[in-house]
């Protein structure tokens, strides 16, 4: 089993795939191909994908069953222990401001009235 997902990709490219995956839903295509052909697809992914981002998922023999790739994703796989997992990146803000003391301004008028 393979799927790839694509993102903001060319309609070219999600023509191309429909050769030999089936498109079920925008973006989102699975298919059973051999290796050699899943390998061939993602280079054409990885080259012709525009400004767009690629995911790719197929069966495997290990713990998991599966493992994927990713291609201008912010997400990365990660290696714990045997198993892939996704890192997401955080997005926090970098500074630490501490929560503001005291009643909100809403919560005053509640509690005491205008």
């Amino acid at each position: 089993m393979t799927v790839i997902v694509l993102t903001n990709c060319p309609a070219g490219l999600r023509g191309f795939l429909t050769r030999w995956l089936l498109e079920i839903s925008p973006g989102v295509f699975l298919g059973s191909t051999s290796a050699r052909i899943r390998d061939l697809l993602w280079e054409e992914v990885r080259t012709y994908r525009g400004q767009g981002r690629a995911l790719l998922a197929y069966q495997t023999d290990n713990e998991q069953g599966y493992t994927f790739r990713t291609h201008d994703h912010a997400w990365r796989p990660t290696d714990h222990e045997g198993l892939t997992l996704i890192h997401r990146p955080d997005r926090r803000p970098a500074t630490n401001t501490p929560p503001q003391q005291g009643w909100s301004k809403a919560s005053q008028r509640r509690r005491f009235g205008r």
